[in-house]
């Protein structure tokens, strides 16, 4: 009986496997922003607005959405602590000229409502999102997530997670910029 000289493929595998995923996760930490998530939605019409009336103030349609104009559209809860800590931004930037609006995450329109007069109301029109029907079809990740639409009613960007100072420079303030951009 003759003996099989040489080394095994198989054994070669294993060394190749971590090579390949040590390489990948470098990769993944070396992109611009490791944290950021990104959205299948940038550079797309931002899907059409299924919402609910909340209050008696304006209601978020579908033609605001599209009308000339760089704008925020922002998915809030009551209950969601990281949606506190970045209100006052919000309320900077609609107080700058920026038209924000709102939509309500599966909330109690009472907790809601009560979120806006406790901390202030920066959105130009808003409405609720009981059942998250609109922001899985905006293909939200959970509150807060904000998207800069341009006027032609296209995502340009997407924050997944507060409006932060950082999130302010990095992402929001060049989004704007770009959607200000005559085409």
């Amino acid at each position: 009986m003759a003996e099989k000289s040489g080394l095994s493929p198989l054994l070669f595998l294993p060394p190749l496997l971590f090579v390949g995923l040590a390489a990948l996760f470098f990769l993944g930490l070396n992109r611009e922003n490791p944290d950021a998530l990104p959205t299948a939605l940038a550079g797309k019409p931002a899907p059409a607005v299924m919402i609910e009336p909340l209050g008696e103030g304006a209601q978020l349609t579908d033609a605001m959405i599209r009308a000339p104009g760089v704008k925020l559209v922002n998915f809030w809860a009551s209950w969601c602590a990281p949606c506190r800590v970045e209100h006052p931004n919000l309320e900077e930037l609609a107080a700058g000229g920026l038209t924000i609006y709102g939509v309500n995450y599966k909330d109690k329109p009472r907790q809601a409502l009560g979120f806006l007069d406790e901390l202030g109301d920066p959105y130009a029109a808003l409405g609720a999102d009981p059942a998250g029907r609109m922001a899985i079809e905006w293909g939200v990740y959970g509150v807060p997530e904000t998207f800069v639409v341009d006027g032609n009613g296209r995502i340009i960007a997407r924050v997944a997670g507060p409006v932060t100072d950082r999130a302010l420079e990095t992402t929001l303030r060049p989004a704007i910029a770009e959607a200000r951009a005559p085409e």
